[in-house]
């Protein structure tokens, strides 16, 4: 059975005219020569330190990734005749690399800039260090060349967990979502879920520019929640740690009962914990959900109530543990494990979570 209807979509081109905007870096770049080839394009998200290529070793070179020479390439050109530098750069750039970027606000020796010029290859200087200039190239770059999928459904943060509810047109996800908010609790996103990958394995959900911080709610129309409850009832951005899947109880599925096999649901190539939950007129499945994201919290600190419980038994009946997991836990919760037990009923619902909360969303 389908769980959400999701479309995978293709990263958003990169320009190296892209890094240069104001707004886009912290570190601020600036263009040192080569400005004619500014609409070449960046295909990698990961930089590349350019040293073997400055004596000819070009094994290896990935054209579509940005080339970074910092102060050590630079003393080594430095040294270097002038004849064998100029000859050095000019098949380093020739090789039709996308831009190169020196840092530490060291300036460019005339051979990079005449071969910059003669091959088009743009050529970058950032004031800052390496270190802190590579940092800041990655986070634009995951972000901008990231997987992505939208994804029917909506999205709320309930104590810090991201959960993403999903199902049949009509079966209450909404409802739901707005019985959420009233007791607290976040939203994220509605009707339509922008999902983007962030290395290794983590998937943040957030809603399109138009529909953000709408809900759509049969009966009422569209709300604006942040209007309506204020800025701390909605965020721009959340991870995604649960989906839960609202079927009608009468629904031909076979329900969990016992809670020990753990299903999942993937997006964008990463399995994300999945449960099951019925929907019936006069339940309130708002608590089931805000009980799914402790229950939730417990396993991510390693606590699995349902295996604890047919553990005992077992022992007690003299039988084989039943409980054994039939995969290996979720690489992304034994990497976020935390020995805190979950919110007290009542607590607020800011604050938990993955350290980006924030009044009206950090993100």
């Amino acid at each position: 059975m389908s769980i959400a209807l999701q479309t995978t979509m293709l990263p958003r081109p990169v320009t190296v005219r892209c890094l240069i905007e104001p707004a886009a870096l912290p570190v601020g770049l600036r263009v040192a020569a080569g400005a004619f080839g500014l609409e070449r394009t960046v295909g990698h998200p990961r930089i590349q330190k350019s040293g073997l290529a400055l004596v000819g070793h070009f094994e290896g070179l990935s054209p579509d990734r940005v080339q970074i020479l910092g102060q050590t390439e630079m003393t080594f050109l430095e040294a270097m005749p002038p004849v064998a530098r100029r000859r050095a750069l000019e098949a380093f750039l020739g090789r039709g690399v996308c831009c190169v970027v020196v840092t530490a606000g060291i300036d460019p020796p005339a051979e990079l800039l005449e071969a910059s010029e003669s091959t088009g290859c743009p050529v970058l200087v950032s004031a800052s260090r390496s270190s802190v200039t590579i940092n800041a190239l990655h986070a634009f770059l995951d972000e901008r060349l990231a997987l992505r999928a939208q994804v029917h459904g909506v999205f709320v943060d309930v104590f810090g967990v991201g959960i993403l509810l999903c199902g049949r047109s009509g079966i209450g996800k909404s409802e739901c979502a707005l019985e959420l908010v009233q007791r607290g609790h976040r939203l994220v996103a509605d009707d339509i879920v922008e999902c983007s990958l962030r290395p290794p394995d983590i998937v943040y959900g957030s809603a399109t520019e138009l529909l953000k911080n709408h809900l759509e709610v049969r009966g009422l129309g569209v709300l604006n929640i942040k209007d309506l409850f204020g800025v701390a009832a909605v965020r721009d951005r959340k991870r995604v740690d649960l989906v839960i899947h609202l079927l009608a109880q009468d629904d031909d599925v076979p329900w969990d009962r016992l809670g020990i096999d753990d299903e999942a649901h993937e997006i964008v190539g990463v399995r994300i914990p999945l449960r099951r939950i019925p929907v019936r007129p006069g339940k309130n499945t708002a608590s089931t959900i805000e009980v799914g994201a402790r229950n939730e919290l417990l396993r991510q600190a390693g606590i699995h109530s349902a295996r604890a419980f047919h553990a005992r038994l077992a022992e007690a009946l003299g039988m084989p543990d039943p409980s054994a997991p039939s995969e290996p836990p979720h690489p992304r919760a034994l990497g976020e494990a935390s020995s805190a037990p979950p919110p007290p009923l009542g607590a607020g619902t800011y604050g938990e979570g993955d350290g980006n909360e924030g009044a009206g969303g950090a993100w």
